[in-house]
């Protein structure tokens, strides 16, 4: 397995949860609604847990590699949800944060959902 995709993908990561406790630190100095806090909290939480999961799936774990490809197919689109929802009580600048989220997670999913990547973590049972 290419460990520079797994590089790629903690690098990723990283910027989602560095990006998601500023917004904490934002919500801090200019108030935020429960919505806010509730959501940045949760991505913050979830961006940690992923950067971990990359470790483990460069180190060849099939788990973490299946919940990554999960979590970075389902995360924008419930960002979507979010970005179009006309009274979803976030904040125009969080619905800004959010959509850079969406982003870097879709180019995560875009790199562990590759044919290489794929074939690294064969099913059990399948050998190639």
């Amino acid at each position: 397995m290419d460990n520079k995709v797994w590089a790629a993908v903690r690098a990723l990561f990283v910027a989602v949860l560095v990006i998601s406790v500023a917004t904490l630190g934002v919500a801090a100095l200019i108030g935020g609604n429960w919505v806010v806090w509730l959501r940045g909290a949760a991505v913050a939480v979830a961006a940690a847990w992923l950067v971990a999961l990359a470790g483990q799936a460069a180190r060849g774990k099939r788990s973490a590699y299946v919940r990554i490809r999960f979590v970075t197919i389902a995360a924008p689109i419930g960002i979507v949800l979010i970005l179009v929802a006309p009274d979803s009580g976030y904040p125009g600048w969080m619905k800004a944060e959010q959509a850079v989220v969406g982003v870097l997670v879709a180019a995560v999913a875009l790199l562990v959902n590759r044919r290489a990547v794929r074939q690294a973590f064969p099913k059990r049972g399948k050998l190639g």
